[in-house]
């Protein structure tokens, strides 16, 4: 059986025509000046790590180090204790994913399909707290975090103070109620019929469907909780418990004889995770966001 081919936006037919020719190859062009707009800084690191100390501050800056120093990345490597900081990014992405997994998927499930007073209400907060600037609550998080309320306990310096306030996040919450709804209801009706528990509809319904959704929803949070900097540098003071990038920056403002290609050398090692993540799951990323309609 002949494979069909894939329907594009603008048919050969139309490409035909002079003016579609013109408009396509200037759209192309501006494309590829954006990609080597975003891939410039990336080249610059990589190239930066591979300079000498010297030489990366020279002026004119050089296109590519003369004498590559490759043994910057592995001195890097050993000398920022780079194991031990990757280990903790993973770890906090690793928890940040488990705790938005299971508050986002089920306060969605409660808004889209369980009829609860004021679920226009509470959905409509969930959307205007997407209008206030994430640093408008670091006071308040933090508060919060020194000294819990009713249980008056201190999170700062763990693990679980950086994974508190990024259990419940809006935007997850929104964009999986968008899939559910989605979610034909003869199903949940035909499970319920056979005596199926909300639980059970939930768990054996809904989320093997949703499996597109939770699957964008999982990178997003890994890449962000990845790039995160200002709440970690606030809430973990212990140089063990740090991410890569609040180690990084301290790493620059305490020692002050580091050689710059080490931390160049340290931000593409921090860089490579996130890259790699997309690359592997491009497709999935890109099927969920059409699933899900996520926009930008």
């Amino acid at each position: 059986m002949a494979a069909s081919s894939e329907r594009t936006l603008i048919s050969p037919l139309m490409l035909r025509r002079p003016l579609v020719r013109v408009l396509y190859w200037v759209i192309f062009l501006l494309l590829l000046l954006a990609t080597a707009t975003t891939f410039g800084p990336l080249y610059w690191m990589v190239s930066g790590a591979l300079k000498s100390n010297v030489e990366i501050f020279q002026t004119p800056p050089t296109f590519w180090p003369a004498h590559p120093q490759w043994s910057n990345y592995s001195n890097a490597w050993r000398i920022l204790q780079l194991p031990l900081y990757l280990g903790n990014s993973l770890i906090l992405a690793a928890g940040a994913v488990v705790l938005q997994l299971l508050v986002s998927a089920t306060a969605a499930y409660a808004l889209s399909r369980l009829r609860l007073w004021g679920r226009s209400v509470i959905q409509f907060a969930f959307f205007a707290t997407l209008m206030v600037p994430s640093v408008v609550y670091l006071i308040p998080q933090f508060v919060n975090i020194s000294n819990l309320p009713l249980i008056h306990v201190s999170l700062i310096n763990t693990w679980a103070g950086v994974w508190l306030p990024e259990a419940a996040n809006a935007f997850n919450i929104l964009v999986l109620k968008s899939f559910f709804d989605t979610i034909p209801s003869e199903l949940i009706d035909a499970a319920r019929l056979d005596g199926a528990s909300s639980w059970q509809v939930f768990t054996r319904i809904v989320l093997p469907l949703s499996r597109p959704a939770l699957a964008v929803i999982t990178i997003f949070t890994v890449i962000a909780s990845w790039k995160d900097f200002l709440w970690p540098l606030l809430v973990l003071s212990n140089s063990n418990l740090q991410p890569l990038l609040v180690a990084l920056y301290h790493e620059s403002s305490l020692n002050a004889n580091l050689p710059f290609s080490y931390l160049m050398a340290g931000l593409v090692f921090a860089s490579i995770p996130p890259i790699v993540l997309f690359l592997l799951f491009q497709r999935q990323i890109i099927r969920g966001v059409n699933l899900t309609g996520l926009k930008g």
